[in-house]
């Protein structure tokens, strides 16, 4: 391989235009400069391609006129934009229909950190800061030149794999040409033994041609895929044995031949050809001899690709042995680069998908109060020490735990969530700890518990402080020699595990009152972290309702594009007792009832309805009998007003009919209206 590879090739030609340097837009992936990059993670239109900002501010959208421009009908036409100022870069929601996501959270504007992930539409990026860009193995260019003259009157002979006898060796073959055959099976063998071991597309192809050069007596060869078009191909191996510094000059017209027939095809002495021999660049090789194979492994298969080799050696001359044994070795190629196409492209989706995992929390918002509680998550994620998450109960303490093992060491490990309030005391001991076989009637086999299924990652018990005090003296002993021992268990087992409890109780008083374990209260309290209610940010709340609103319409299937301002008034001024969990229940109620592309004022349920400000003059009266009787004021002037027309008394009211109708079946009004 040294005498046709020189370098180290692990990379190849990615069938994309590169620019290096200060370029703005770099496709190679050997961009060094100091400005910051967006490198995209996936895109429908973009592949390996990395953004330098060069500007003090650039924009992101459909208009032609961004920086970045991308479709899709997510894609507003100016989504949003990156601003620098100081060394650092802010990205910028430009009001667009379906947001802005950072790290899987959708945000206004926001200061993007080294490794962000941002989400517009359909398209993925990470923000790489100066100095921490990691450039690729780069590999050597296949550089080739295309020769579109047609071919008229040279010797050409066509092989399909049906027809060759070394890919069939069943057909009838004279002795003399046995001893080749034996001989072209063992390189077949040998070559599918070398690849096997390859691990990369971009290797293989390098790889492959190699090997064929050391078995066919060409000069020069080339491995072109096919692109997006038939015409459109693209070469990702080749080399010029005889000239290395000069590019391999490729025939199209016997390229896309071969394709089309997805059959090989051997061209002899073209010199005799009156066409290819008025073309200079042909000519001026003094090629002889052409020979190329599909990168097919059955007839009916479409191709991937061809193999193209050439020689202008006067010595030199394809025979049918070599077309066969190209024929063989493009097949075997075929086969094993499918293979690693699909093998790299689940890793791509696999790291794309890690890469948002590691990034999101799901804590949306940025409210003072929420940027100090995740300001506090980054500072203890990489200890192992205890947290103790305290809040009401709808508050995301479980995201926060989540938060904290995806920022931690332990994020390849398990999370495990056990609920102490939701299993029954006599279930729980053996749901934390396990049990042994015989441990009690019916405990047929070992079960492992949930502590013991945490081992290497987080374990969060939530609502610890309902936890029994028996079970409390035995958690006080994993808490502190992270040691427990199963149910109907002789010996101790020794786990290794991070521990992060919650609760919506004040544990302080549960320990004055004696019921929660004073010791077992300190060893939790190690850090402690209060998740605020939303009722304390409330300038989360709008893009809270935008996010539940964009996630549920895509799980319910229904196209939503964000909140009417009746609706985001409405919610603003309610007070919000069940928290973040009450907001997203409202929010899938309002999507799955709704019929618009927004949330309506009329959508939200009743209770958010009702709790609606009051005009002064009725504060001071009873608050639920005030509004009921406003609202049948109300109602039934508007419909004396409309002459008994629902529809335009609804128009008068400024809400819908349908929400109208459901007003007065709720207010019992049917008897008093005018008919």
């Amino acid at each position: 391989m040294a005498e046709f590879l020189p370098h180290a090739f692990k990379g190849g030609f990615q069938g994309w235009l590169g620019f290096c340097g200060d370029c703005e837009l770099s496709l190679c992936g050997s961009s060094r400069t100091m400005h910051p990059l967006l490198l995209v993670i996936s895109s429908p239109l973009m592949k390996d391609a990395s953004f330098a900002l060069t500007s003090d501010e650039l924009s992101i959208g459909r208009d032609l006129a961004c920086y970045i421009c991308l479709t899709g009908k997510w894609v507003s036409r100016r989504h949003c934009s990156l601003q620098k100022r100081n060394g650092s870069v802010t990205i910028r929601d430009l009001d667009s229909r379906n947001g802005t996501f950072v790290n899987g959270v959708p945000v206004k504007e926001r200061l993007l950190l080294h490794g962000d992930v941002i989400a517009i539409g359909d398209s993925y990026f990470r923000f790489i800061e100066p100095g921490h860009q990691e450039p690729r193995s780069e590999g050597r260019e296949a550089v080739v030149a295309f020769e579109d003259r047609p071919l008229s009157g040279c010797t050409t002979v066509s092989l399909q794999r049906e027809d060759s006898k070394l890919l069939n060796p069943e057909k009838p073959s004279d002795t003399s040409s046995q001893d080749r055959l034996v001989r072209d099976l063992r390189t077949l063998v040998t070559v599918a033994n070398r690849i096997g071991s390859i691990q990369d597309s971009d290797s293989l192809l390098w790889q492959i041609l190699g090997m064929i050069l050391e078995v066919v007596p060409a000069e020069r060869g080339a491995i072109l895929l096919c692109g997006d078009a038939p015409e459109n191909l693209i070469p990702t191996a080749a080399w010029n044995k005889s000239d290395p510094d000069q590019p391999v000059q490729i025939s199209r017209t016997v390229a896309l031949r071969v394709l089309r027939d997805s059959s090989a095809l051997m061209v002899n002495d073209t010199s005799v050809d009156e066409t290819l021999k008025d073309a200079e660049s042909l000519v001026g090789r003094q090629v002889r001899s052409i020979l190329s194979a599909p990168l097919a492994w059955t007839t009916t298969a479409k191709p991937l690709g061809v193999v193209y080799l050439d020689s202008g050696h006067p010595d030199t001359c394809f025979d049918g042995g070599h077309l066969e044994l190209l024929l063989g070795i493009a097949g075997i190629t075929a086969m094993a680069l499918t293979g690693l196409q699909r093998a790299e492209w689940l890793r791509s989706e696999a790291q794309r998908l890690q890469a948002a995992l590691d990034g999101e929390h799901n804590m949306v918002g940025e409210s003072p109060a929420l940027r100090q509680v995740l300001a506090l998550i980054a500072k203890v994620a990489p200890s192992d020490s205890t947290v103790l998450l305290c809040g009401e109960s709808g508050t995301g303490k479980e995201l926060a735990a989540h938060a904290i093992h995806r920022a931690s060491t332990r994020r390849d490990g398990p999370f495990i969530a056990i609920n102490c309030a939701a299993i029954p005391e006599a279930l729980l001991e053996s749901e934390l700890f396990g049990y042994d076989k015989g441990a009690f009637t019916g405990a047929t086999v070992q079960k492992k518990g949930q502590v013991e299924l945490a081992n290497g990652g987080t374990l969060l018990l939530d609502e610890i402080g309902e936890l029994a005090p028996a079970l409390q003296a035995k958690l006080l002993r994993v808490v502190q020699e992270r040691e427990f021992t199963r149910v109907g268990g002789g010996r101790p087992l020794k786990v290794d595990i991070r521990l992060v409890a919650a609760t919506n109780r004040d544990l302080a008083s549960a320990v004055k009152a004696g019921t929660f374990r004073q010791d077992l209260y300190y060893r939790l309290n190690v850090v402690s972290i209060v998740i605020p209610p939303l009722r304390d940010r409330r300038e989360d709340i709008s893009l809270l309702s935008s996010y539940f609103a964009s996630k549920l319409g895509a799980k319910c299937k229904r196209r939503v594009l964000g909140i009417s301002p009746e609706a985001q008034k409405c919610l603003l001024h309610y007070n919000w007792p069940g928290n973040i969990r009450e907001l997203e229940n409202a929010i899938e109620r309002a999507v799955v009832l709704g019929s618009s592309e927004l949330v309506l004022l009329e959508d939200l349920p009743e209770s958010l309805l009702e709790a609606q400000p009051l005009p002064m003059e009725a504060v001071g009266t009873g608050f639920h009998s005030a509004i009921t009787e406003l609202k049948k004021k109300l109602i039934i002037n508007a419909i004396k007003d409309a002459g008994g027309n629902y529809t335009d008394a609804a128009k008068k009211l400024g809400v819908n009919p349908t929400y109208l109708h459901r007003l007065i079946r709720n207010l019992n009004l049917r008897p008093v209206l005018p008919t």
